[in-house]
């Protein structure tokens, strides 16, 4: 690598301006922010000063480039006899690129970059270039022919050569307007050569030493005479690559737009959230005042209720009193005459306070519970929940209804259900009170039916069994360990109910469609060897009946007797004769 002032001079710089950090981001390094000294371009095609690049650490190693030629290396990672391929990331896109074998100094220098360089430096105030020819005076004229910056001797001495007389030169002051300058672009291989040919073969360009050199017998052109071919390609491969970004900007447009769609709505519905929690925070904060009125109105009317009932019960224990005192005093201090007398008063008086009927439990409960999972109702438009729970089950105001409750069938699922009261015979509207229901058999004290409980939550239980044998049951229903309002009762099971197995008809001619094999339990026969029924012929009953057993009412139980009983029956007839 050459040594960075020596880069410099090259460049044709002779000092750094001072601008905006990266306002211009084609002359600055977006690393050090400088203007570029020996722009390197990487695969993914961001220039870097190569010193910036230098500083760069690999980030992979893919491999190891042997070289046979001596290295004039400084000792740094990109240059070693084996030289390893390496790897790097892009400090811009945060891409990894492949670095060629001869790592940075391979990588394609950036010409465009240097020529807007340049053409910065031309335009800034103040010294600014040195002369291309003698490295040491300033720059005043530029000569477009040969892409030099020339001071007043050099100048001078350029018009004086033969070769060059015809150049014409002009002013440094004069580009200043410019808007693209050029420098000649030298061999890296052949420094005092510039590069006009291009190699065909290896395509990149190449001076005239190099076609005589390294790359004889390989096809070349001038550049002039191939940039048509290559450019064209270049646009091309532009025009194509153009598409994908408009596609690419229009897709990034749209992902905008979205997301510009997302932050509008999540907005709006961010409103609409707050609209709806501030409606509801005062919805339940009013179903919290509510629930304490109510509380409060509820502990007043217990207390209420409790003093009525204490001032009746003090004034009935003061009656007592009285009255045991006074018949005490007189049975003990009295005598027989003035017992007599005073007989017929107090014993009034004593029948009448043990007619007296009260209560030695309290008129109210303290059973007060908070349902915070309970459904309230709707409150400002809002379901709320949470519940005050002060009802007390009275056993002896629950009830139970149902068709199965004194009767049932043999093997068949039969139900009752039981409603729950309070003490003013109001259903609790709720569940959870402890429910047990015995079923036990009269007779047969080891035959127990097990029933089940289903709590419907709202106050009502539903009690399904099955029986598995006929007889007569008892039944006992209790709540909190008493017996509700008709319990116990008698529950009687019954043979298991008979479907009917013919057919509910008119007649058997009707029917069976004039079959005269067809008979029917009626028993009514026709002229002609009908054996079944017939409207008006004998034997028919007069209305609807079914086949099976001649019953006439249709939602029955068939009264036909199974053949086998039948024929048990007739044996028993048979014994008893």
């Amino acid at each position: 690598m050459s040594d960075p002032q020596e880069q410099q001079r090259q460049f044709g710089i002779m000092s750094e301006i001072p601008g905006e950090v990266r306002g211009l981001a084609r002359t600055r390094c977006p690393l050090c922010t400088e203007l570029f000294l020996a722009p390197k371009i990487l695969p993914c095609l961001h220039t870097f000063c190569m010193a910036c690049l230098e500083q760069l650490e690999p980030f992979s190693v893919l491999g190891f480039q042997v070289e046979d030629s001596d290295s004039t290396s400084d000792g740094s990672w990109l240059q070693d006899h084996h030289q390893p391929l390496l790897s790097v990331l892009c400090p811009v896109c945060d891409t990894e690129v492949d670095l060629p074998p001869g790592g940075i100094n391979d990588l394609t220098t950036d010409h465009l970059a240097m020529n807007e360089v340049l053409l910065e430096t031309l335009q800034a105030q103040g010294p600014g270039m040195l002369c291309d020819l003698c490295v040491d005076g300033e720059a005043v004229k530029h000569c477009p022919t040969c892409k030099a910056n020339l001071c007043h001797f050099c100048c001078q001495a350029h018009r004086r050569q033969k070769k060059t007389a015809s150049h014409a030169v002009v002013d440094l002051e004069d580009l200043k307007g410019y808007s693209r300058t050029e420098k000649s672009i030298l061999c890296p291989s052949h420094p005092s050569e510039d590069l006009m040919l291009f190699c065909e073969q290896c395509e990149q360009p190449v001076c005239r030493d190099c076609v005589v050199g390294e790359h004889r017998q390989h096809p070349y052109a001038f550049t002039a005479n191939v940039i048509h071919k290559h450019g064209d390609y270049m646009r091309d491969l532009l025009k194509s690559t153009q598409l994908h970004v408009d596609t690419l900007e229009g897709a990034l447009h749209h992902i905008e737009g979205v997301s510009s769609a997302i932050c509008s709505r999540v907005q709006a519905v961010a409103g609409e959230i707050r609209t709806f929690a501030d409606g509801y925070i005062r919805a339940i904060e009013e179903h919290r005042d509510r629930l304490l009125k109510q509380l409060e109105d509820l502990k007043v009317q217990k207390e209420t209720l409790l003093h009525l009932q204490k001032a009746q019960l003090e004034q009935l224990l003061m009656d007592m009193r009285t009255g045991v005192e006074f018949t005490e005093r007189l049975l003990t201090s009295g005598s027989d005459l003035e017992i007599l007398i005073t007989k017929g008063v107090v014993a009034s008086r004593l029948r009448k306070l043990n007619k007296v009927d009260y209560s030695i439990h309290p008129g109210v409960e303290d059973g007060i519970q908070f349902s915070p999972h309970e459904k309230a109702g709707q409150c400002c438009g809002y379901e709320v929940f949470g519940t005050i729970l002060y009802k007390a089950v009275d056993p002896g105001k629950c009830v139970l209804q149902g068709e199965d409750l004194h009767s049932a069938r043999q093997k068949q699922l039969a139900s009752f259900t039981l409603l729950c009261n309070d003490a003013s015979g109001e259903q609790m509207g709720r569940g959870g009170e402890p429910i047990r229901v015995t079923i036990i058999h009269k007779d047969k004290k080891d035959c127990i039916i097990k029933p089940s409980v289903c709590d419907k939550r709202d106050g009502t239980y539903h009690i399904s069994y099955i029986p598995e044998e006929l007889g007569t049951y008892t039944v006992c229903i209790c709540v909190k360990g008493q017996h509700v309002q008709g319990s116990p009762f008698t529950l009687t099971v019954k043979n298991k109910f008979r479907k009917h197995q013919g057919v509910f008809h008119c007649c058997t001619f009707c029917s069976s469609g004039g079959q005269k094999a067809a008979h029917c339990a009626c028993g009514g026969t026709m002229p002609g060897g009908y054996q079944g029924c017939g409207h008006g012929h004998k034997g028919h009953p007069g209305c609807p009946h079914w086949s099976c057993c001649g019953r006439a009412i249709e939602n029955s139980e068939c009264s036909a007797v199974p053949p086998g009983e039948n024929l048990q029956r007739s044996l028993l007839k048979t014994v008893a004769l």
